[in-house]
């Protein structure tokens, strides 16, 4: 519960500001600036020969990609690919999080074109496994689909992860992130 339409954050890559969306005195949804993309291989960090991995070809596990790196605050990789659906992810992602290439591991993303506003994700993060949602990886496909010219910047774009939708709009300086805020898990600890 919350008295104001703004929260600051204190995270590791920044400060963030958030807009929330109040509705009936809880917050439904929240609105944050997320910084500007960075495709540089060292702020992954991706050890290879080129500067940026941008639609190019990547060695993982064994076989060829055509990935798409870049940092939001952290490390990805995007692949596009038709069929996110029948990934085998349990085994693909841990080659793609532990392999030599990303010294600190990568979070990847498998993500379809559906429309130039909709892209469908599956994400396998850095020592999680397969999420049902994760807000740096919406951002990381949309920003290289905009890099890729497969979706507008400027423009909303729905992310469908198995956990429900999100929001990604890019611009030049900025991607903003865009999600519900709701109650997916309540628990004790004793310690």
């Amino acid at each position: 519960y919350v008295r104001s339409e703004s929260l600051t954050v204190e995270t590791a890559s920044g400060i963030k500001h958030l807009r929330l969306f109040i509705r009936e005195g809880k917050v439904s949804s929240v609105s944050v600036d997320m910084g500007k993309a960075d495709f540089s291989a060292a702020s992954v960090p991706l050890i290879d020969e080129r500067s940026e991995v941008i639609d190019a070809p990547i060695t993982i596990g064994g076989r060829e990609y055509t990935a798409t790196c870049l940092s939001v605050g952290n490390g990805h990789c995007v692949v596009f690919t038709d069929n996110i659906d029948k990934l085998d992810l349990a085994s693909i992602g841990p080659e793609f999080e532990y392999a030599p290439c990303f010294p600190e591991r990568v979070n990847t993303e498998f993500v379809r074109v559906v429309n130039p506003t909709t892209l469908r994700m599956r994400v396998w993060e850095r020592g999680s496994g397969e999420t049902l949602s994760c807000g740096t990886g919406a951002c990381a496909a949309a920003a290289a689909a905009v890099k890729l010219g497969l979706c507008a910047k400027n423009r909303d774009i729905k992310v469908n992860l198995l956990g429900g939708d999100m929001t990604v709009n890019v611009s030049d300086t900025s991607v903003t992130l865009t999600g519900s805020a709701v109650m997916v898990f309540e628990g004790e600890f004793e310690y």
